[in-house]
């Protein structure tokens, strides 16, 4: 496959443009930015955009948070959940991800098992279960946008491609970065965390990038049964054991299974 040179801020620009026609999201994102805003704040925000007071309404009261049928009110949903959640929420419909008509193969399969799998791997690099979440539930951002600029190059590479360490040094020889990496540019052009920009920048080798790296190795388990695994403890930098694989895929498959419900996509 040839390079193809993937112009960053070309794909930030037309992320800008997606954004203005989701006013309401564009605010969230912004403001949950800011240390000073209030649940009761950004849940005023959110009532002004049914489908997504709907979605953070929903997965306040999923299994997967554990409170089915008792939230009752933004305010609460948005503490419920997190205002990290919110955000991520927000960013999806941003970048139009809720409303694709075109995203590579099996892309919400893949987030959903990616956000349950750092939701539950979570606690054990020292982040919550909802922060956690965040990073996988948005990691594929990247994807879709190299989707989006290369879309027959792009699915050439899925389906060519391991999920994990093989497709991003294919999407790094095409594309000059990988899409972990992508969407970290993103992230930070819309002023998430320093932390969370990190933790994917860093998902093809750095250290910050071993949750995520190792939610797409168990993925990749789950979703690809002819998958040539990598031992998680050294993707995991020695936080989670391979003894440990079958334990957390069956806590992960459940996982899965209560989110894919709470987001709309069973």
């Amino acid at each position: 496959m040839t390079t193809l040179a993937l112009d960053v801020d070309t794909v930030l620009d037309r992320l800008d443009e997606l954004a203005s026609q989701r006013p309401v999201a564009a605010r969230i994102v912004a403001t949950s930015n800011n240390e000073s805003a209030g649940a009761a704040e950004l849940a005023a925000m959110l009532g002004a955009d049914v489908a997504l007071a709907a979605k953070v309404m929903k997965l306040a009261n999923s299994a997967y948070f554990g409170l089915s049928g008792r939230v009752t009110s933004l305010p609460f949903a948005v503490t419920v959940v997190g205002f990290n959640t919110v955000r991520s929420i927000a960013t999806v419909a941003l970048a139009g991800l809720d409303e694709a008509a075109a995203l590579p193969e099996g892309f919400w399969d893949v987030s959903v098992h990616l956000a349950a799998a750092c939701g539950a791997l979570g606690p054990s690099f020292q982040q919550t279960t909802a922060d956690a979440l965040c990073l996988g539930l948005l990691a594929q951002l990247g994807a879709a946008l190299m989707h989006q600029a290369d879309t027959s190059g792009y699915d050439e590479l899925v389906a060519t491609t391991d999920l994990g360490a093989a497709r991003f040094s294919a999407e790094t020889d095409r594309y000059g970065l990988s899409s972990p990496q992508l969407t970290a540019e993103a992230l930070q052009h819309w002023r998430f965390s320093p932390a969370m920009v990190t933790a994917l920048r860093e998902v093809p080798g750095g250290q910050d990038g071993a949750l995520v790296r190792t939610a797409y190795e168990l993925t990749a388990r789950m979703l690809s049964p002819g998958h040539r695994r990598l031992r998680l403890d050294g993707l995991s930098r020695h936080r989670v054991p391979e003894s440990q694989a079958a334990t957390r895929i069956a806590g992960i498959r459940a996982d899965v299974a209560a989110l894919r419900a709470a987001l709309g996509l069973s």
